[in-house]
């Protein structure tokens, strides 16, 4: 696959196939034209010596400070070098591979009075696979992920860090010269339109947004088979009963879980006997009213990122009519804060996970399993600590659930006096998610015993899937085992497409 830049944009599967799937880049003639025309704006402006912010003048609280012609290009030398001051340890490789195809987008819309040959240089890096070490700490999504970028636009330069295909760091000169690339020299403005922009946290947002889909969707599977390991009812699930409190989400949520609790015999046993269980415990019942509201949450951050997709977030920008006006696009509060209403839908839907687990380990409540799912429980502990570390990472998401778009800090001498953290929230929203794909795993994995403890009655489709997918690592239930590699394995099935494929092969589509 390869992704065309246009002008106007490129879409989040275009994200996804460079950072994930290393697809190659191209700029389209209409791009390169777009940065030309204006580029010759900012070059008339060169020639005029009229003062500009970022062309003529320094940066930052230095916006009024005029620069010489003959130095405007070390400034953007000098901008990049100081700039690149981030610290810790490297940042994902996908995240850098989307935040550098970002900036491609964002230079090939014909605002940044940039050449060509500058994105060009970008795309060069993503398609010789190199990737800049970009440290973790810098950001702090005020004029955009300036260290984050900076950190990127020095490895054009022949300077900073790369990140070896053994994970080692070495230095870009080293990493170019390999490649066959020469290091670029900057012209006015370019420095600084490398760097300013919110494509780090953009990145990250929407490399979220594909995870969380998948992982909401799991969740309603491991709902489901939590469920009818329970011989919960089937009945709170009705679409009936979901039309009169009309959100989307819920809907779709409720569908999943009603479809994948048919065709079983688990459920057959106690499906027509109302006294069984006359109401369930909310973290069955409710399942898709949290599940669901998640859903709508992930749909407004959809909706963010691709406004922000079609967005000019450089500063300043070059319109088409050659002015050169100062704007605050850069600004990444949207982005900020859909990441912390998306990092407390997703700890939610962990945590009432998390309790269903607890319900099918208890022997009072799990409806005649046996203590932590141990068929010789006191010798054994079945899953007892599996719950626990369960329950550790629901603490741990609630902790990081508190949003970072609250904690501005003013920096740049109180020129940039109110920033967004979009950097922070969208980072912290990654490990939300990580976090989330461990605690289905555990409950997964303790709904398969649950259902192999319910033998000889048969499960539904989705109960067999999920079955087939764990047993060949995990067993059946028997003595204790070594639970960590198997916790590992089970986060894999989550994780990866096999399952939901198998389980809709056998059913029909998820929503």
């Amino acid at each position: 696959m390869t992704v065309i830049v246009q002008p106007t944009g490129i879409e989040p599967a275009d994200v996804l196939a460079v950072a994930r799937d290393n697809a190659k880049v191209e700029l389209a003639p209409a791009a390169v034209e777009a940065m030309a025309t204006s580029r010759a704006i900012v070059d008339g402006i060169e020639a005029s010596g009229r003062p500009v912010y970022g062309v003529s003048t320094g940066f930052g609280a230095l916006a009024n400070t005029p620069i010489e012609p003959e130095r405007r290009a070390e400034l953007q030398h000098a901008l990049i070098r100081s700039h690149a001051a981030g610290i810790g340890a490297p940042m994902p490789r996908e995240v850098v591979r989307a935040m550098m195809l970002l900036r491609v987008r964002s230079l090939a819309m014909g605002r940044s009075g940039v050449r060509p040959v500058l994105a060009q240089g970008l795309v060069d890096l993503l398609n010789h696979e190199i990737t800049p070490w970009v440290p973790e700490h810098g950001s702090l999504g005020a004029s955009g992920d300036l260290a984050p970028l900076a950190h990127c636009a020095i490895v054009l330069l022949g300077e900073g860090w790369v990140i070896g295909k053994d994970g080692a760091r070495i230095s870009a000169s080293e990493a170019l010269r390999s490649a066959g690339l020469e290091p670029l020299e900057l012209a006015a403005k370019e420095g600084l339109a490398l760097i300013n922009g919110t494509d780090g946290m953009l990145g990250m947002l929407l490399l979220s947004i594909a995870d969380a889909a998948h992982l909401f969707t799991m969740a309603d599977v491991t709902a489901a088979l939590a469920t009818e390991a329970m011989l919960g009812s089937e009945r709170p699930f009705l679409p009936e009963l979901h039309t009169i409190r009309p959100h989307p989400g819920q809907a779709a949520s409720a569908a999943n879980i009603h479809r994948l609790l048919q065709d079983s015999a688990i459920m057959d046993s106690h499906r027509d006997d109302l006294a069984h269980a006359v109401q369930d415990a909310y973290s069955i019942r409710c399942a898709p009213q949290v599940a669901g509201a998640a859903r709508d949450t992930l749909d407004f951050v959809r909706l963010t990122a691709s406004r922000e997709l079609v967005s000019v977030v450089d500063n300043p920008v070059v319109l088409p009519d050659g002015r050169v006006e100062s704007t605050g696009n850069f600004h990444g509060a949207p982005l900020g804060f859909a990441a912390d209403f998306l990092a407390i839908a997703a700890a939610e839907v962990g945590a009432i996970a998390e309790r269903r687990v607890d319900r099918l380990l208890d022997v009072t409540r799990s409806r005649d399993l046996p203590p932590f799912l141990s068929p010789d429980a006191g010798v054994n502990s079945g899953l007892m600590i599996a719950q626990y570390t369960a329950a550790g990472i629901v603490a741990e998401n609630r902790r990081l659930a508190g949003p970072a778009s609250v904690d501005s800090l003013p920096t740049s001498g109180m020129q940039e006096d109110h920033v967004s953290m979009g950097w922070a929230a969208t980072k912290k929203l990654r490990t939300v998610l990580d976090n989330l794909t461990s605690i289905l795993a555990v409950e997964l994995l303790s709904a398969v015993r649950g259902l192999q403890l319910r033998a000889p009655m048969t499960p539904s489709p989705a109960g067999r899937a999920a079955i087939a997918a764990v047993e060949p690592f995990a067993g059946r239930p028997g003595p204790d085992l070594f639970l960590a590699p198997v916790l590992e394995q089970t986060r894999a099935v989550i994780a990866g497409p096999e399952l939901r494929t198998s389980i809709e092969n056998a059913t029909e589509p998820l929503l």
